[in-house]
């Protein structure tokens, strides 16, 4: 017998970071047993972040644009793989997270990523002899991905 989770891959499934679901996804076995992958969520989404997945299991890709928190996809998720939130429910626990091709870590001067953040997580340390530096306040940040997609280097993920 054919193990499916290996189809296509003839030298294993390679391995990836797990997908990063719709906020207020019920965790990853129950949300994989819950979703139909119907693709309402999909295409309740304003932004057009979420996108179909491996599987075809519902993802986000920030590369798109940022999450708004809308709630769209929520109320259109009939299998209730992704929950009802109550006012004071987070939507998930993601950070953006900076990594090395960002350009002020190379002396090049760019802000662009603090510019697109609207929740003022990303500030920058001035820095003797070099461009002002990102640093991102975890505890500010929503992980909305409003700053993955304008990075000219795609320095910047969430995770």
């Amino acid at each position: 017998m054919v193990d499916a989770s290996r189809r296509g891959f003839f030298r294993g499934r390679p391995k990836a970071l797990p997908a990063q679901r719709p906020p207020w996804a019920r965790p990853e076995a129950e949300f994989i047993a819950r979703c139909t992958r119907c693709n309402e969520c999909i295409a309740a989404c304003p932004t057009g972040i979420v996108v179909a997945g491996d599987g075809g299991f519902p993802t986000i890709d920030f590369k798109r644009g940022e999450c708004t928190f809308c709630r769209r996809c929520v109320d259109a998720c009939a299998p209730q793989a992704l929950t009802r939130p109550s006012e004071d429910t987070q939507p998930w626990a993601l950070v953006a997270q900076l990594g090395d091709a960002c350009l002020p870590r190379h002396g090049v001067e760019c802000r662009i990523c603090g510019e697109h953040c609207d929740a003022r997580a990303i500030r920058f340390q001035p820095r003797l002899g070099g461009s002002p530096e990102p640093q991102i306040d975890s505890e500010r940040c929503t992980g909305c991905g409003a700053c993955v997609a304008p990075c000219p280097v795609n320095a910047l993920s969430v995770s």
